[in-house]
């Protein structure tokens, strides 16, 4: 292992592949972690490969999209070999959370709106990826929903040069037929593929067959996952038809499908959600018309006038929200990992219009995180509380949630009249501490309210393997 690339410190070997071996190292002088991609030895004299190498660095920059990984420097070793310098994203591979079986259908087609996503940003700038799979999925740690990125661009190709290819280059079982077959001619129909074959593998547990092993007929994600809603089903179908004039013409149109087999799938769960809350809690005796007027997308009970309450999937939090902000809920939970605290699961809950865009700091998409762990107890690690360093961050100041002291920082000014408030407090006689994120829109600051309509359960006690 060496002890440095250029300026960097190395860490240790994070994996390696045909063509590279990309290492962990530490940027001592900004305090950062960074992925550091360097050219197998073996390969460094081979002109094509290295001239794929540095054209990944130079696609890299251009593409500009949130859901791209980015690159923050390039060099050369003394023996020639050239590298690419990233930042780390600890969140893993895509390829790591499939070792463990298939996700959940939403889940999945959440993370493939954000790998289409990236995928259009490529093609808008004119390039092909050509070897879209799990392993070149990452995820960064957010507070709320992890945020996806594409890496690896090293088979990337100008789509102005595609239909010239001569080399078959790729992974068997995400790439199409026309991709297997040296001139074949490719266009943003081949990524479009890839897409959806990654997509399988999401919701199978496995990548569907090779385009060219000469099935009879695509097969279909449901023979191998009986349930499988049968909107979900064509629409991978489609993805994966070996004549590409039969898929979506570009990612963009694969992605405003996949919205809006999302949005109907959201639907109808929070159909679901207020019938069984119905039978539950009131019996027959309103209508149910009215209940899910009154409730929307994954929502219970009004808080206040006007206001709605959601709560996580085993029901230890809950809070009020605006009526616009409960679109769309992830109640499953969190990792207390993204405030440098130690890594765990904890009960967690979001609730946004779109959760697929609220992520992204820019967005002008309003929502609210809560979160509870034992680690953000008084005397546990400082929990590290996100910046926002392009607001401006406005004094400090501390309420009451509850009895319990919580500080509560806020950013304003952030573009598009976005702000941020972030608060973090501890329950010392139930063991454990509560972090909220507040993202807004506007000039009003309700998180006042949203804190004063915060509820945890008396069930979350201190009990060993509950919770982090």
């Amino acid at each position: 292992m060496p002890e440095k690339i250029g300026r960097y410190r190395i860490v240790r070997r994070i994996g390696s592949g045909a063509f590279a071996t990309v290492w962990l190292g530490a940027d001592d002088a900004l305090d950062a972690q960074v992925a550091i991609k360097v050219l197998a030895d073996n390969w460094s004299y081979h002109s094509d490969l290295r001239m794929r190498f540095e054209q990944e660095a130079r696609i890299m920059r251009r593409a500009d999209s949130v859901l791209l990984v980015r690159v923050l420097d390039v060099g050369e070793l003394p023996d020639g070999r050239p590298y690419l310098v990233m930042p780390f994203v600890a969140g893993g591979t895509l390829a790591d959370r499939l070792s463990a079986g298939p996700l959940p259908v939403r889940e999945a087609l959440r993370v493939a709106v954000d790998i289409g996503r990236a995928v259009a940003a490529l093609h808008e700038a004119g390039v092909l990826h050509r070897d879209l799979k799990p392993s070149n999925v990452l995820f960064e740690p957010t507070a709320g929903r992890d945020r996806v990125l594409v890496a690896d661009l090293g088979l990337a190709k100008a789509l102005a040069n595609a239909s010239g290819f001569t080399i078959a280059a790729g992974t068997p079982g995400y790439m199409p037929p026309e991709q297997a077959t040296p001139g074949g001619g490719l266009d943003t129909r081949a990524d479009v593929y890839a897409i959806g074959a990654t997509l399988y593998h999401m919701l199978t547990g496995r990548p569907p067959e090779p385009g060219w092993s000469g099935s009879a007929r695509t097969r279909r994600p449901s023979q191998a996952r009986p349930g499988l809603p049968s909107m979900v089903d064509e629409l991978v179908t489609r993805a994966l038809q070996p004549d590409p004039r039969q898929r979506w013409d570009s990612a963009t149109a694969m992605v405003d499908e996949l919205e809006r087999v999302t949005a109907a799938l959201e639907r109808e769960t929070s159909r679901t959600r207020a019938l069984r809350w119905l039978r539950r809690t009131v019996g027959a005796g309103i209508s149910i018309a009215a209940v899910l007027a009154a409730t929307g997308a994954s929502a219970t009970l009004p808080a206040r006038y006007g206001w709605v309450r959601v709560h996580d999937a085993g029901g230890d939090l809950s809070v009020a929200v605006p009526p616009g902000w409960a679109g769309e809920l992830k109640d499953d939970g969190w990792n207390p990992s993204v405030l440098r605290l130690p890594a765990g699961h904890a009960p967690g809950l979001v609730a946004a219009p779109d959760l697929a865009v609220w992520p992204d700091p820019a967005s002008a998409m309003p929502g609210v995180f809560v979160g509870a762990s034992r680690a953000l107890l008084a005397g546990s690690p400082t929990p590290a509380l996100p910046s926002h360093p392009s607001c401006v961050e406005e004094p400090q100041r501390t309420v009451y949630v509850d009895g319990n002291l919580a500080r509560v920082r806020r950013w304003t000014s952030c573009g598009s009249s976005v702000s941020f408030s972030e608060v973090v407090f501890a329950v010392p006689g139930r063991g454990f501490g509560v972090y909220v994120q507040v993202k807004q829109v506007g000039d009003a600051d309700v998180t006042d309210e949203i804190l004063a309509s915060l509820r945890v359960s008396n069930r979350l006690a201190p009990q060993a393997g509950r919770y982090s």
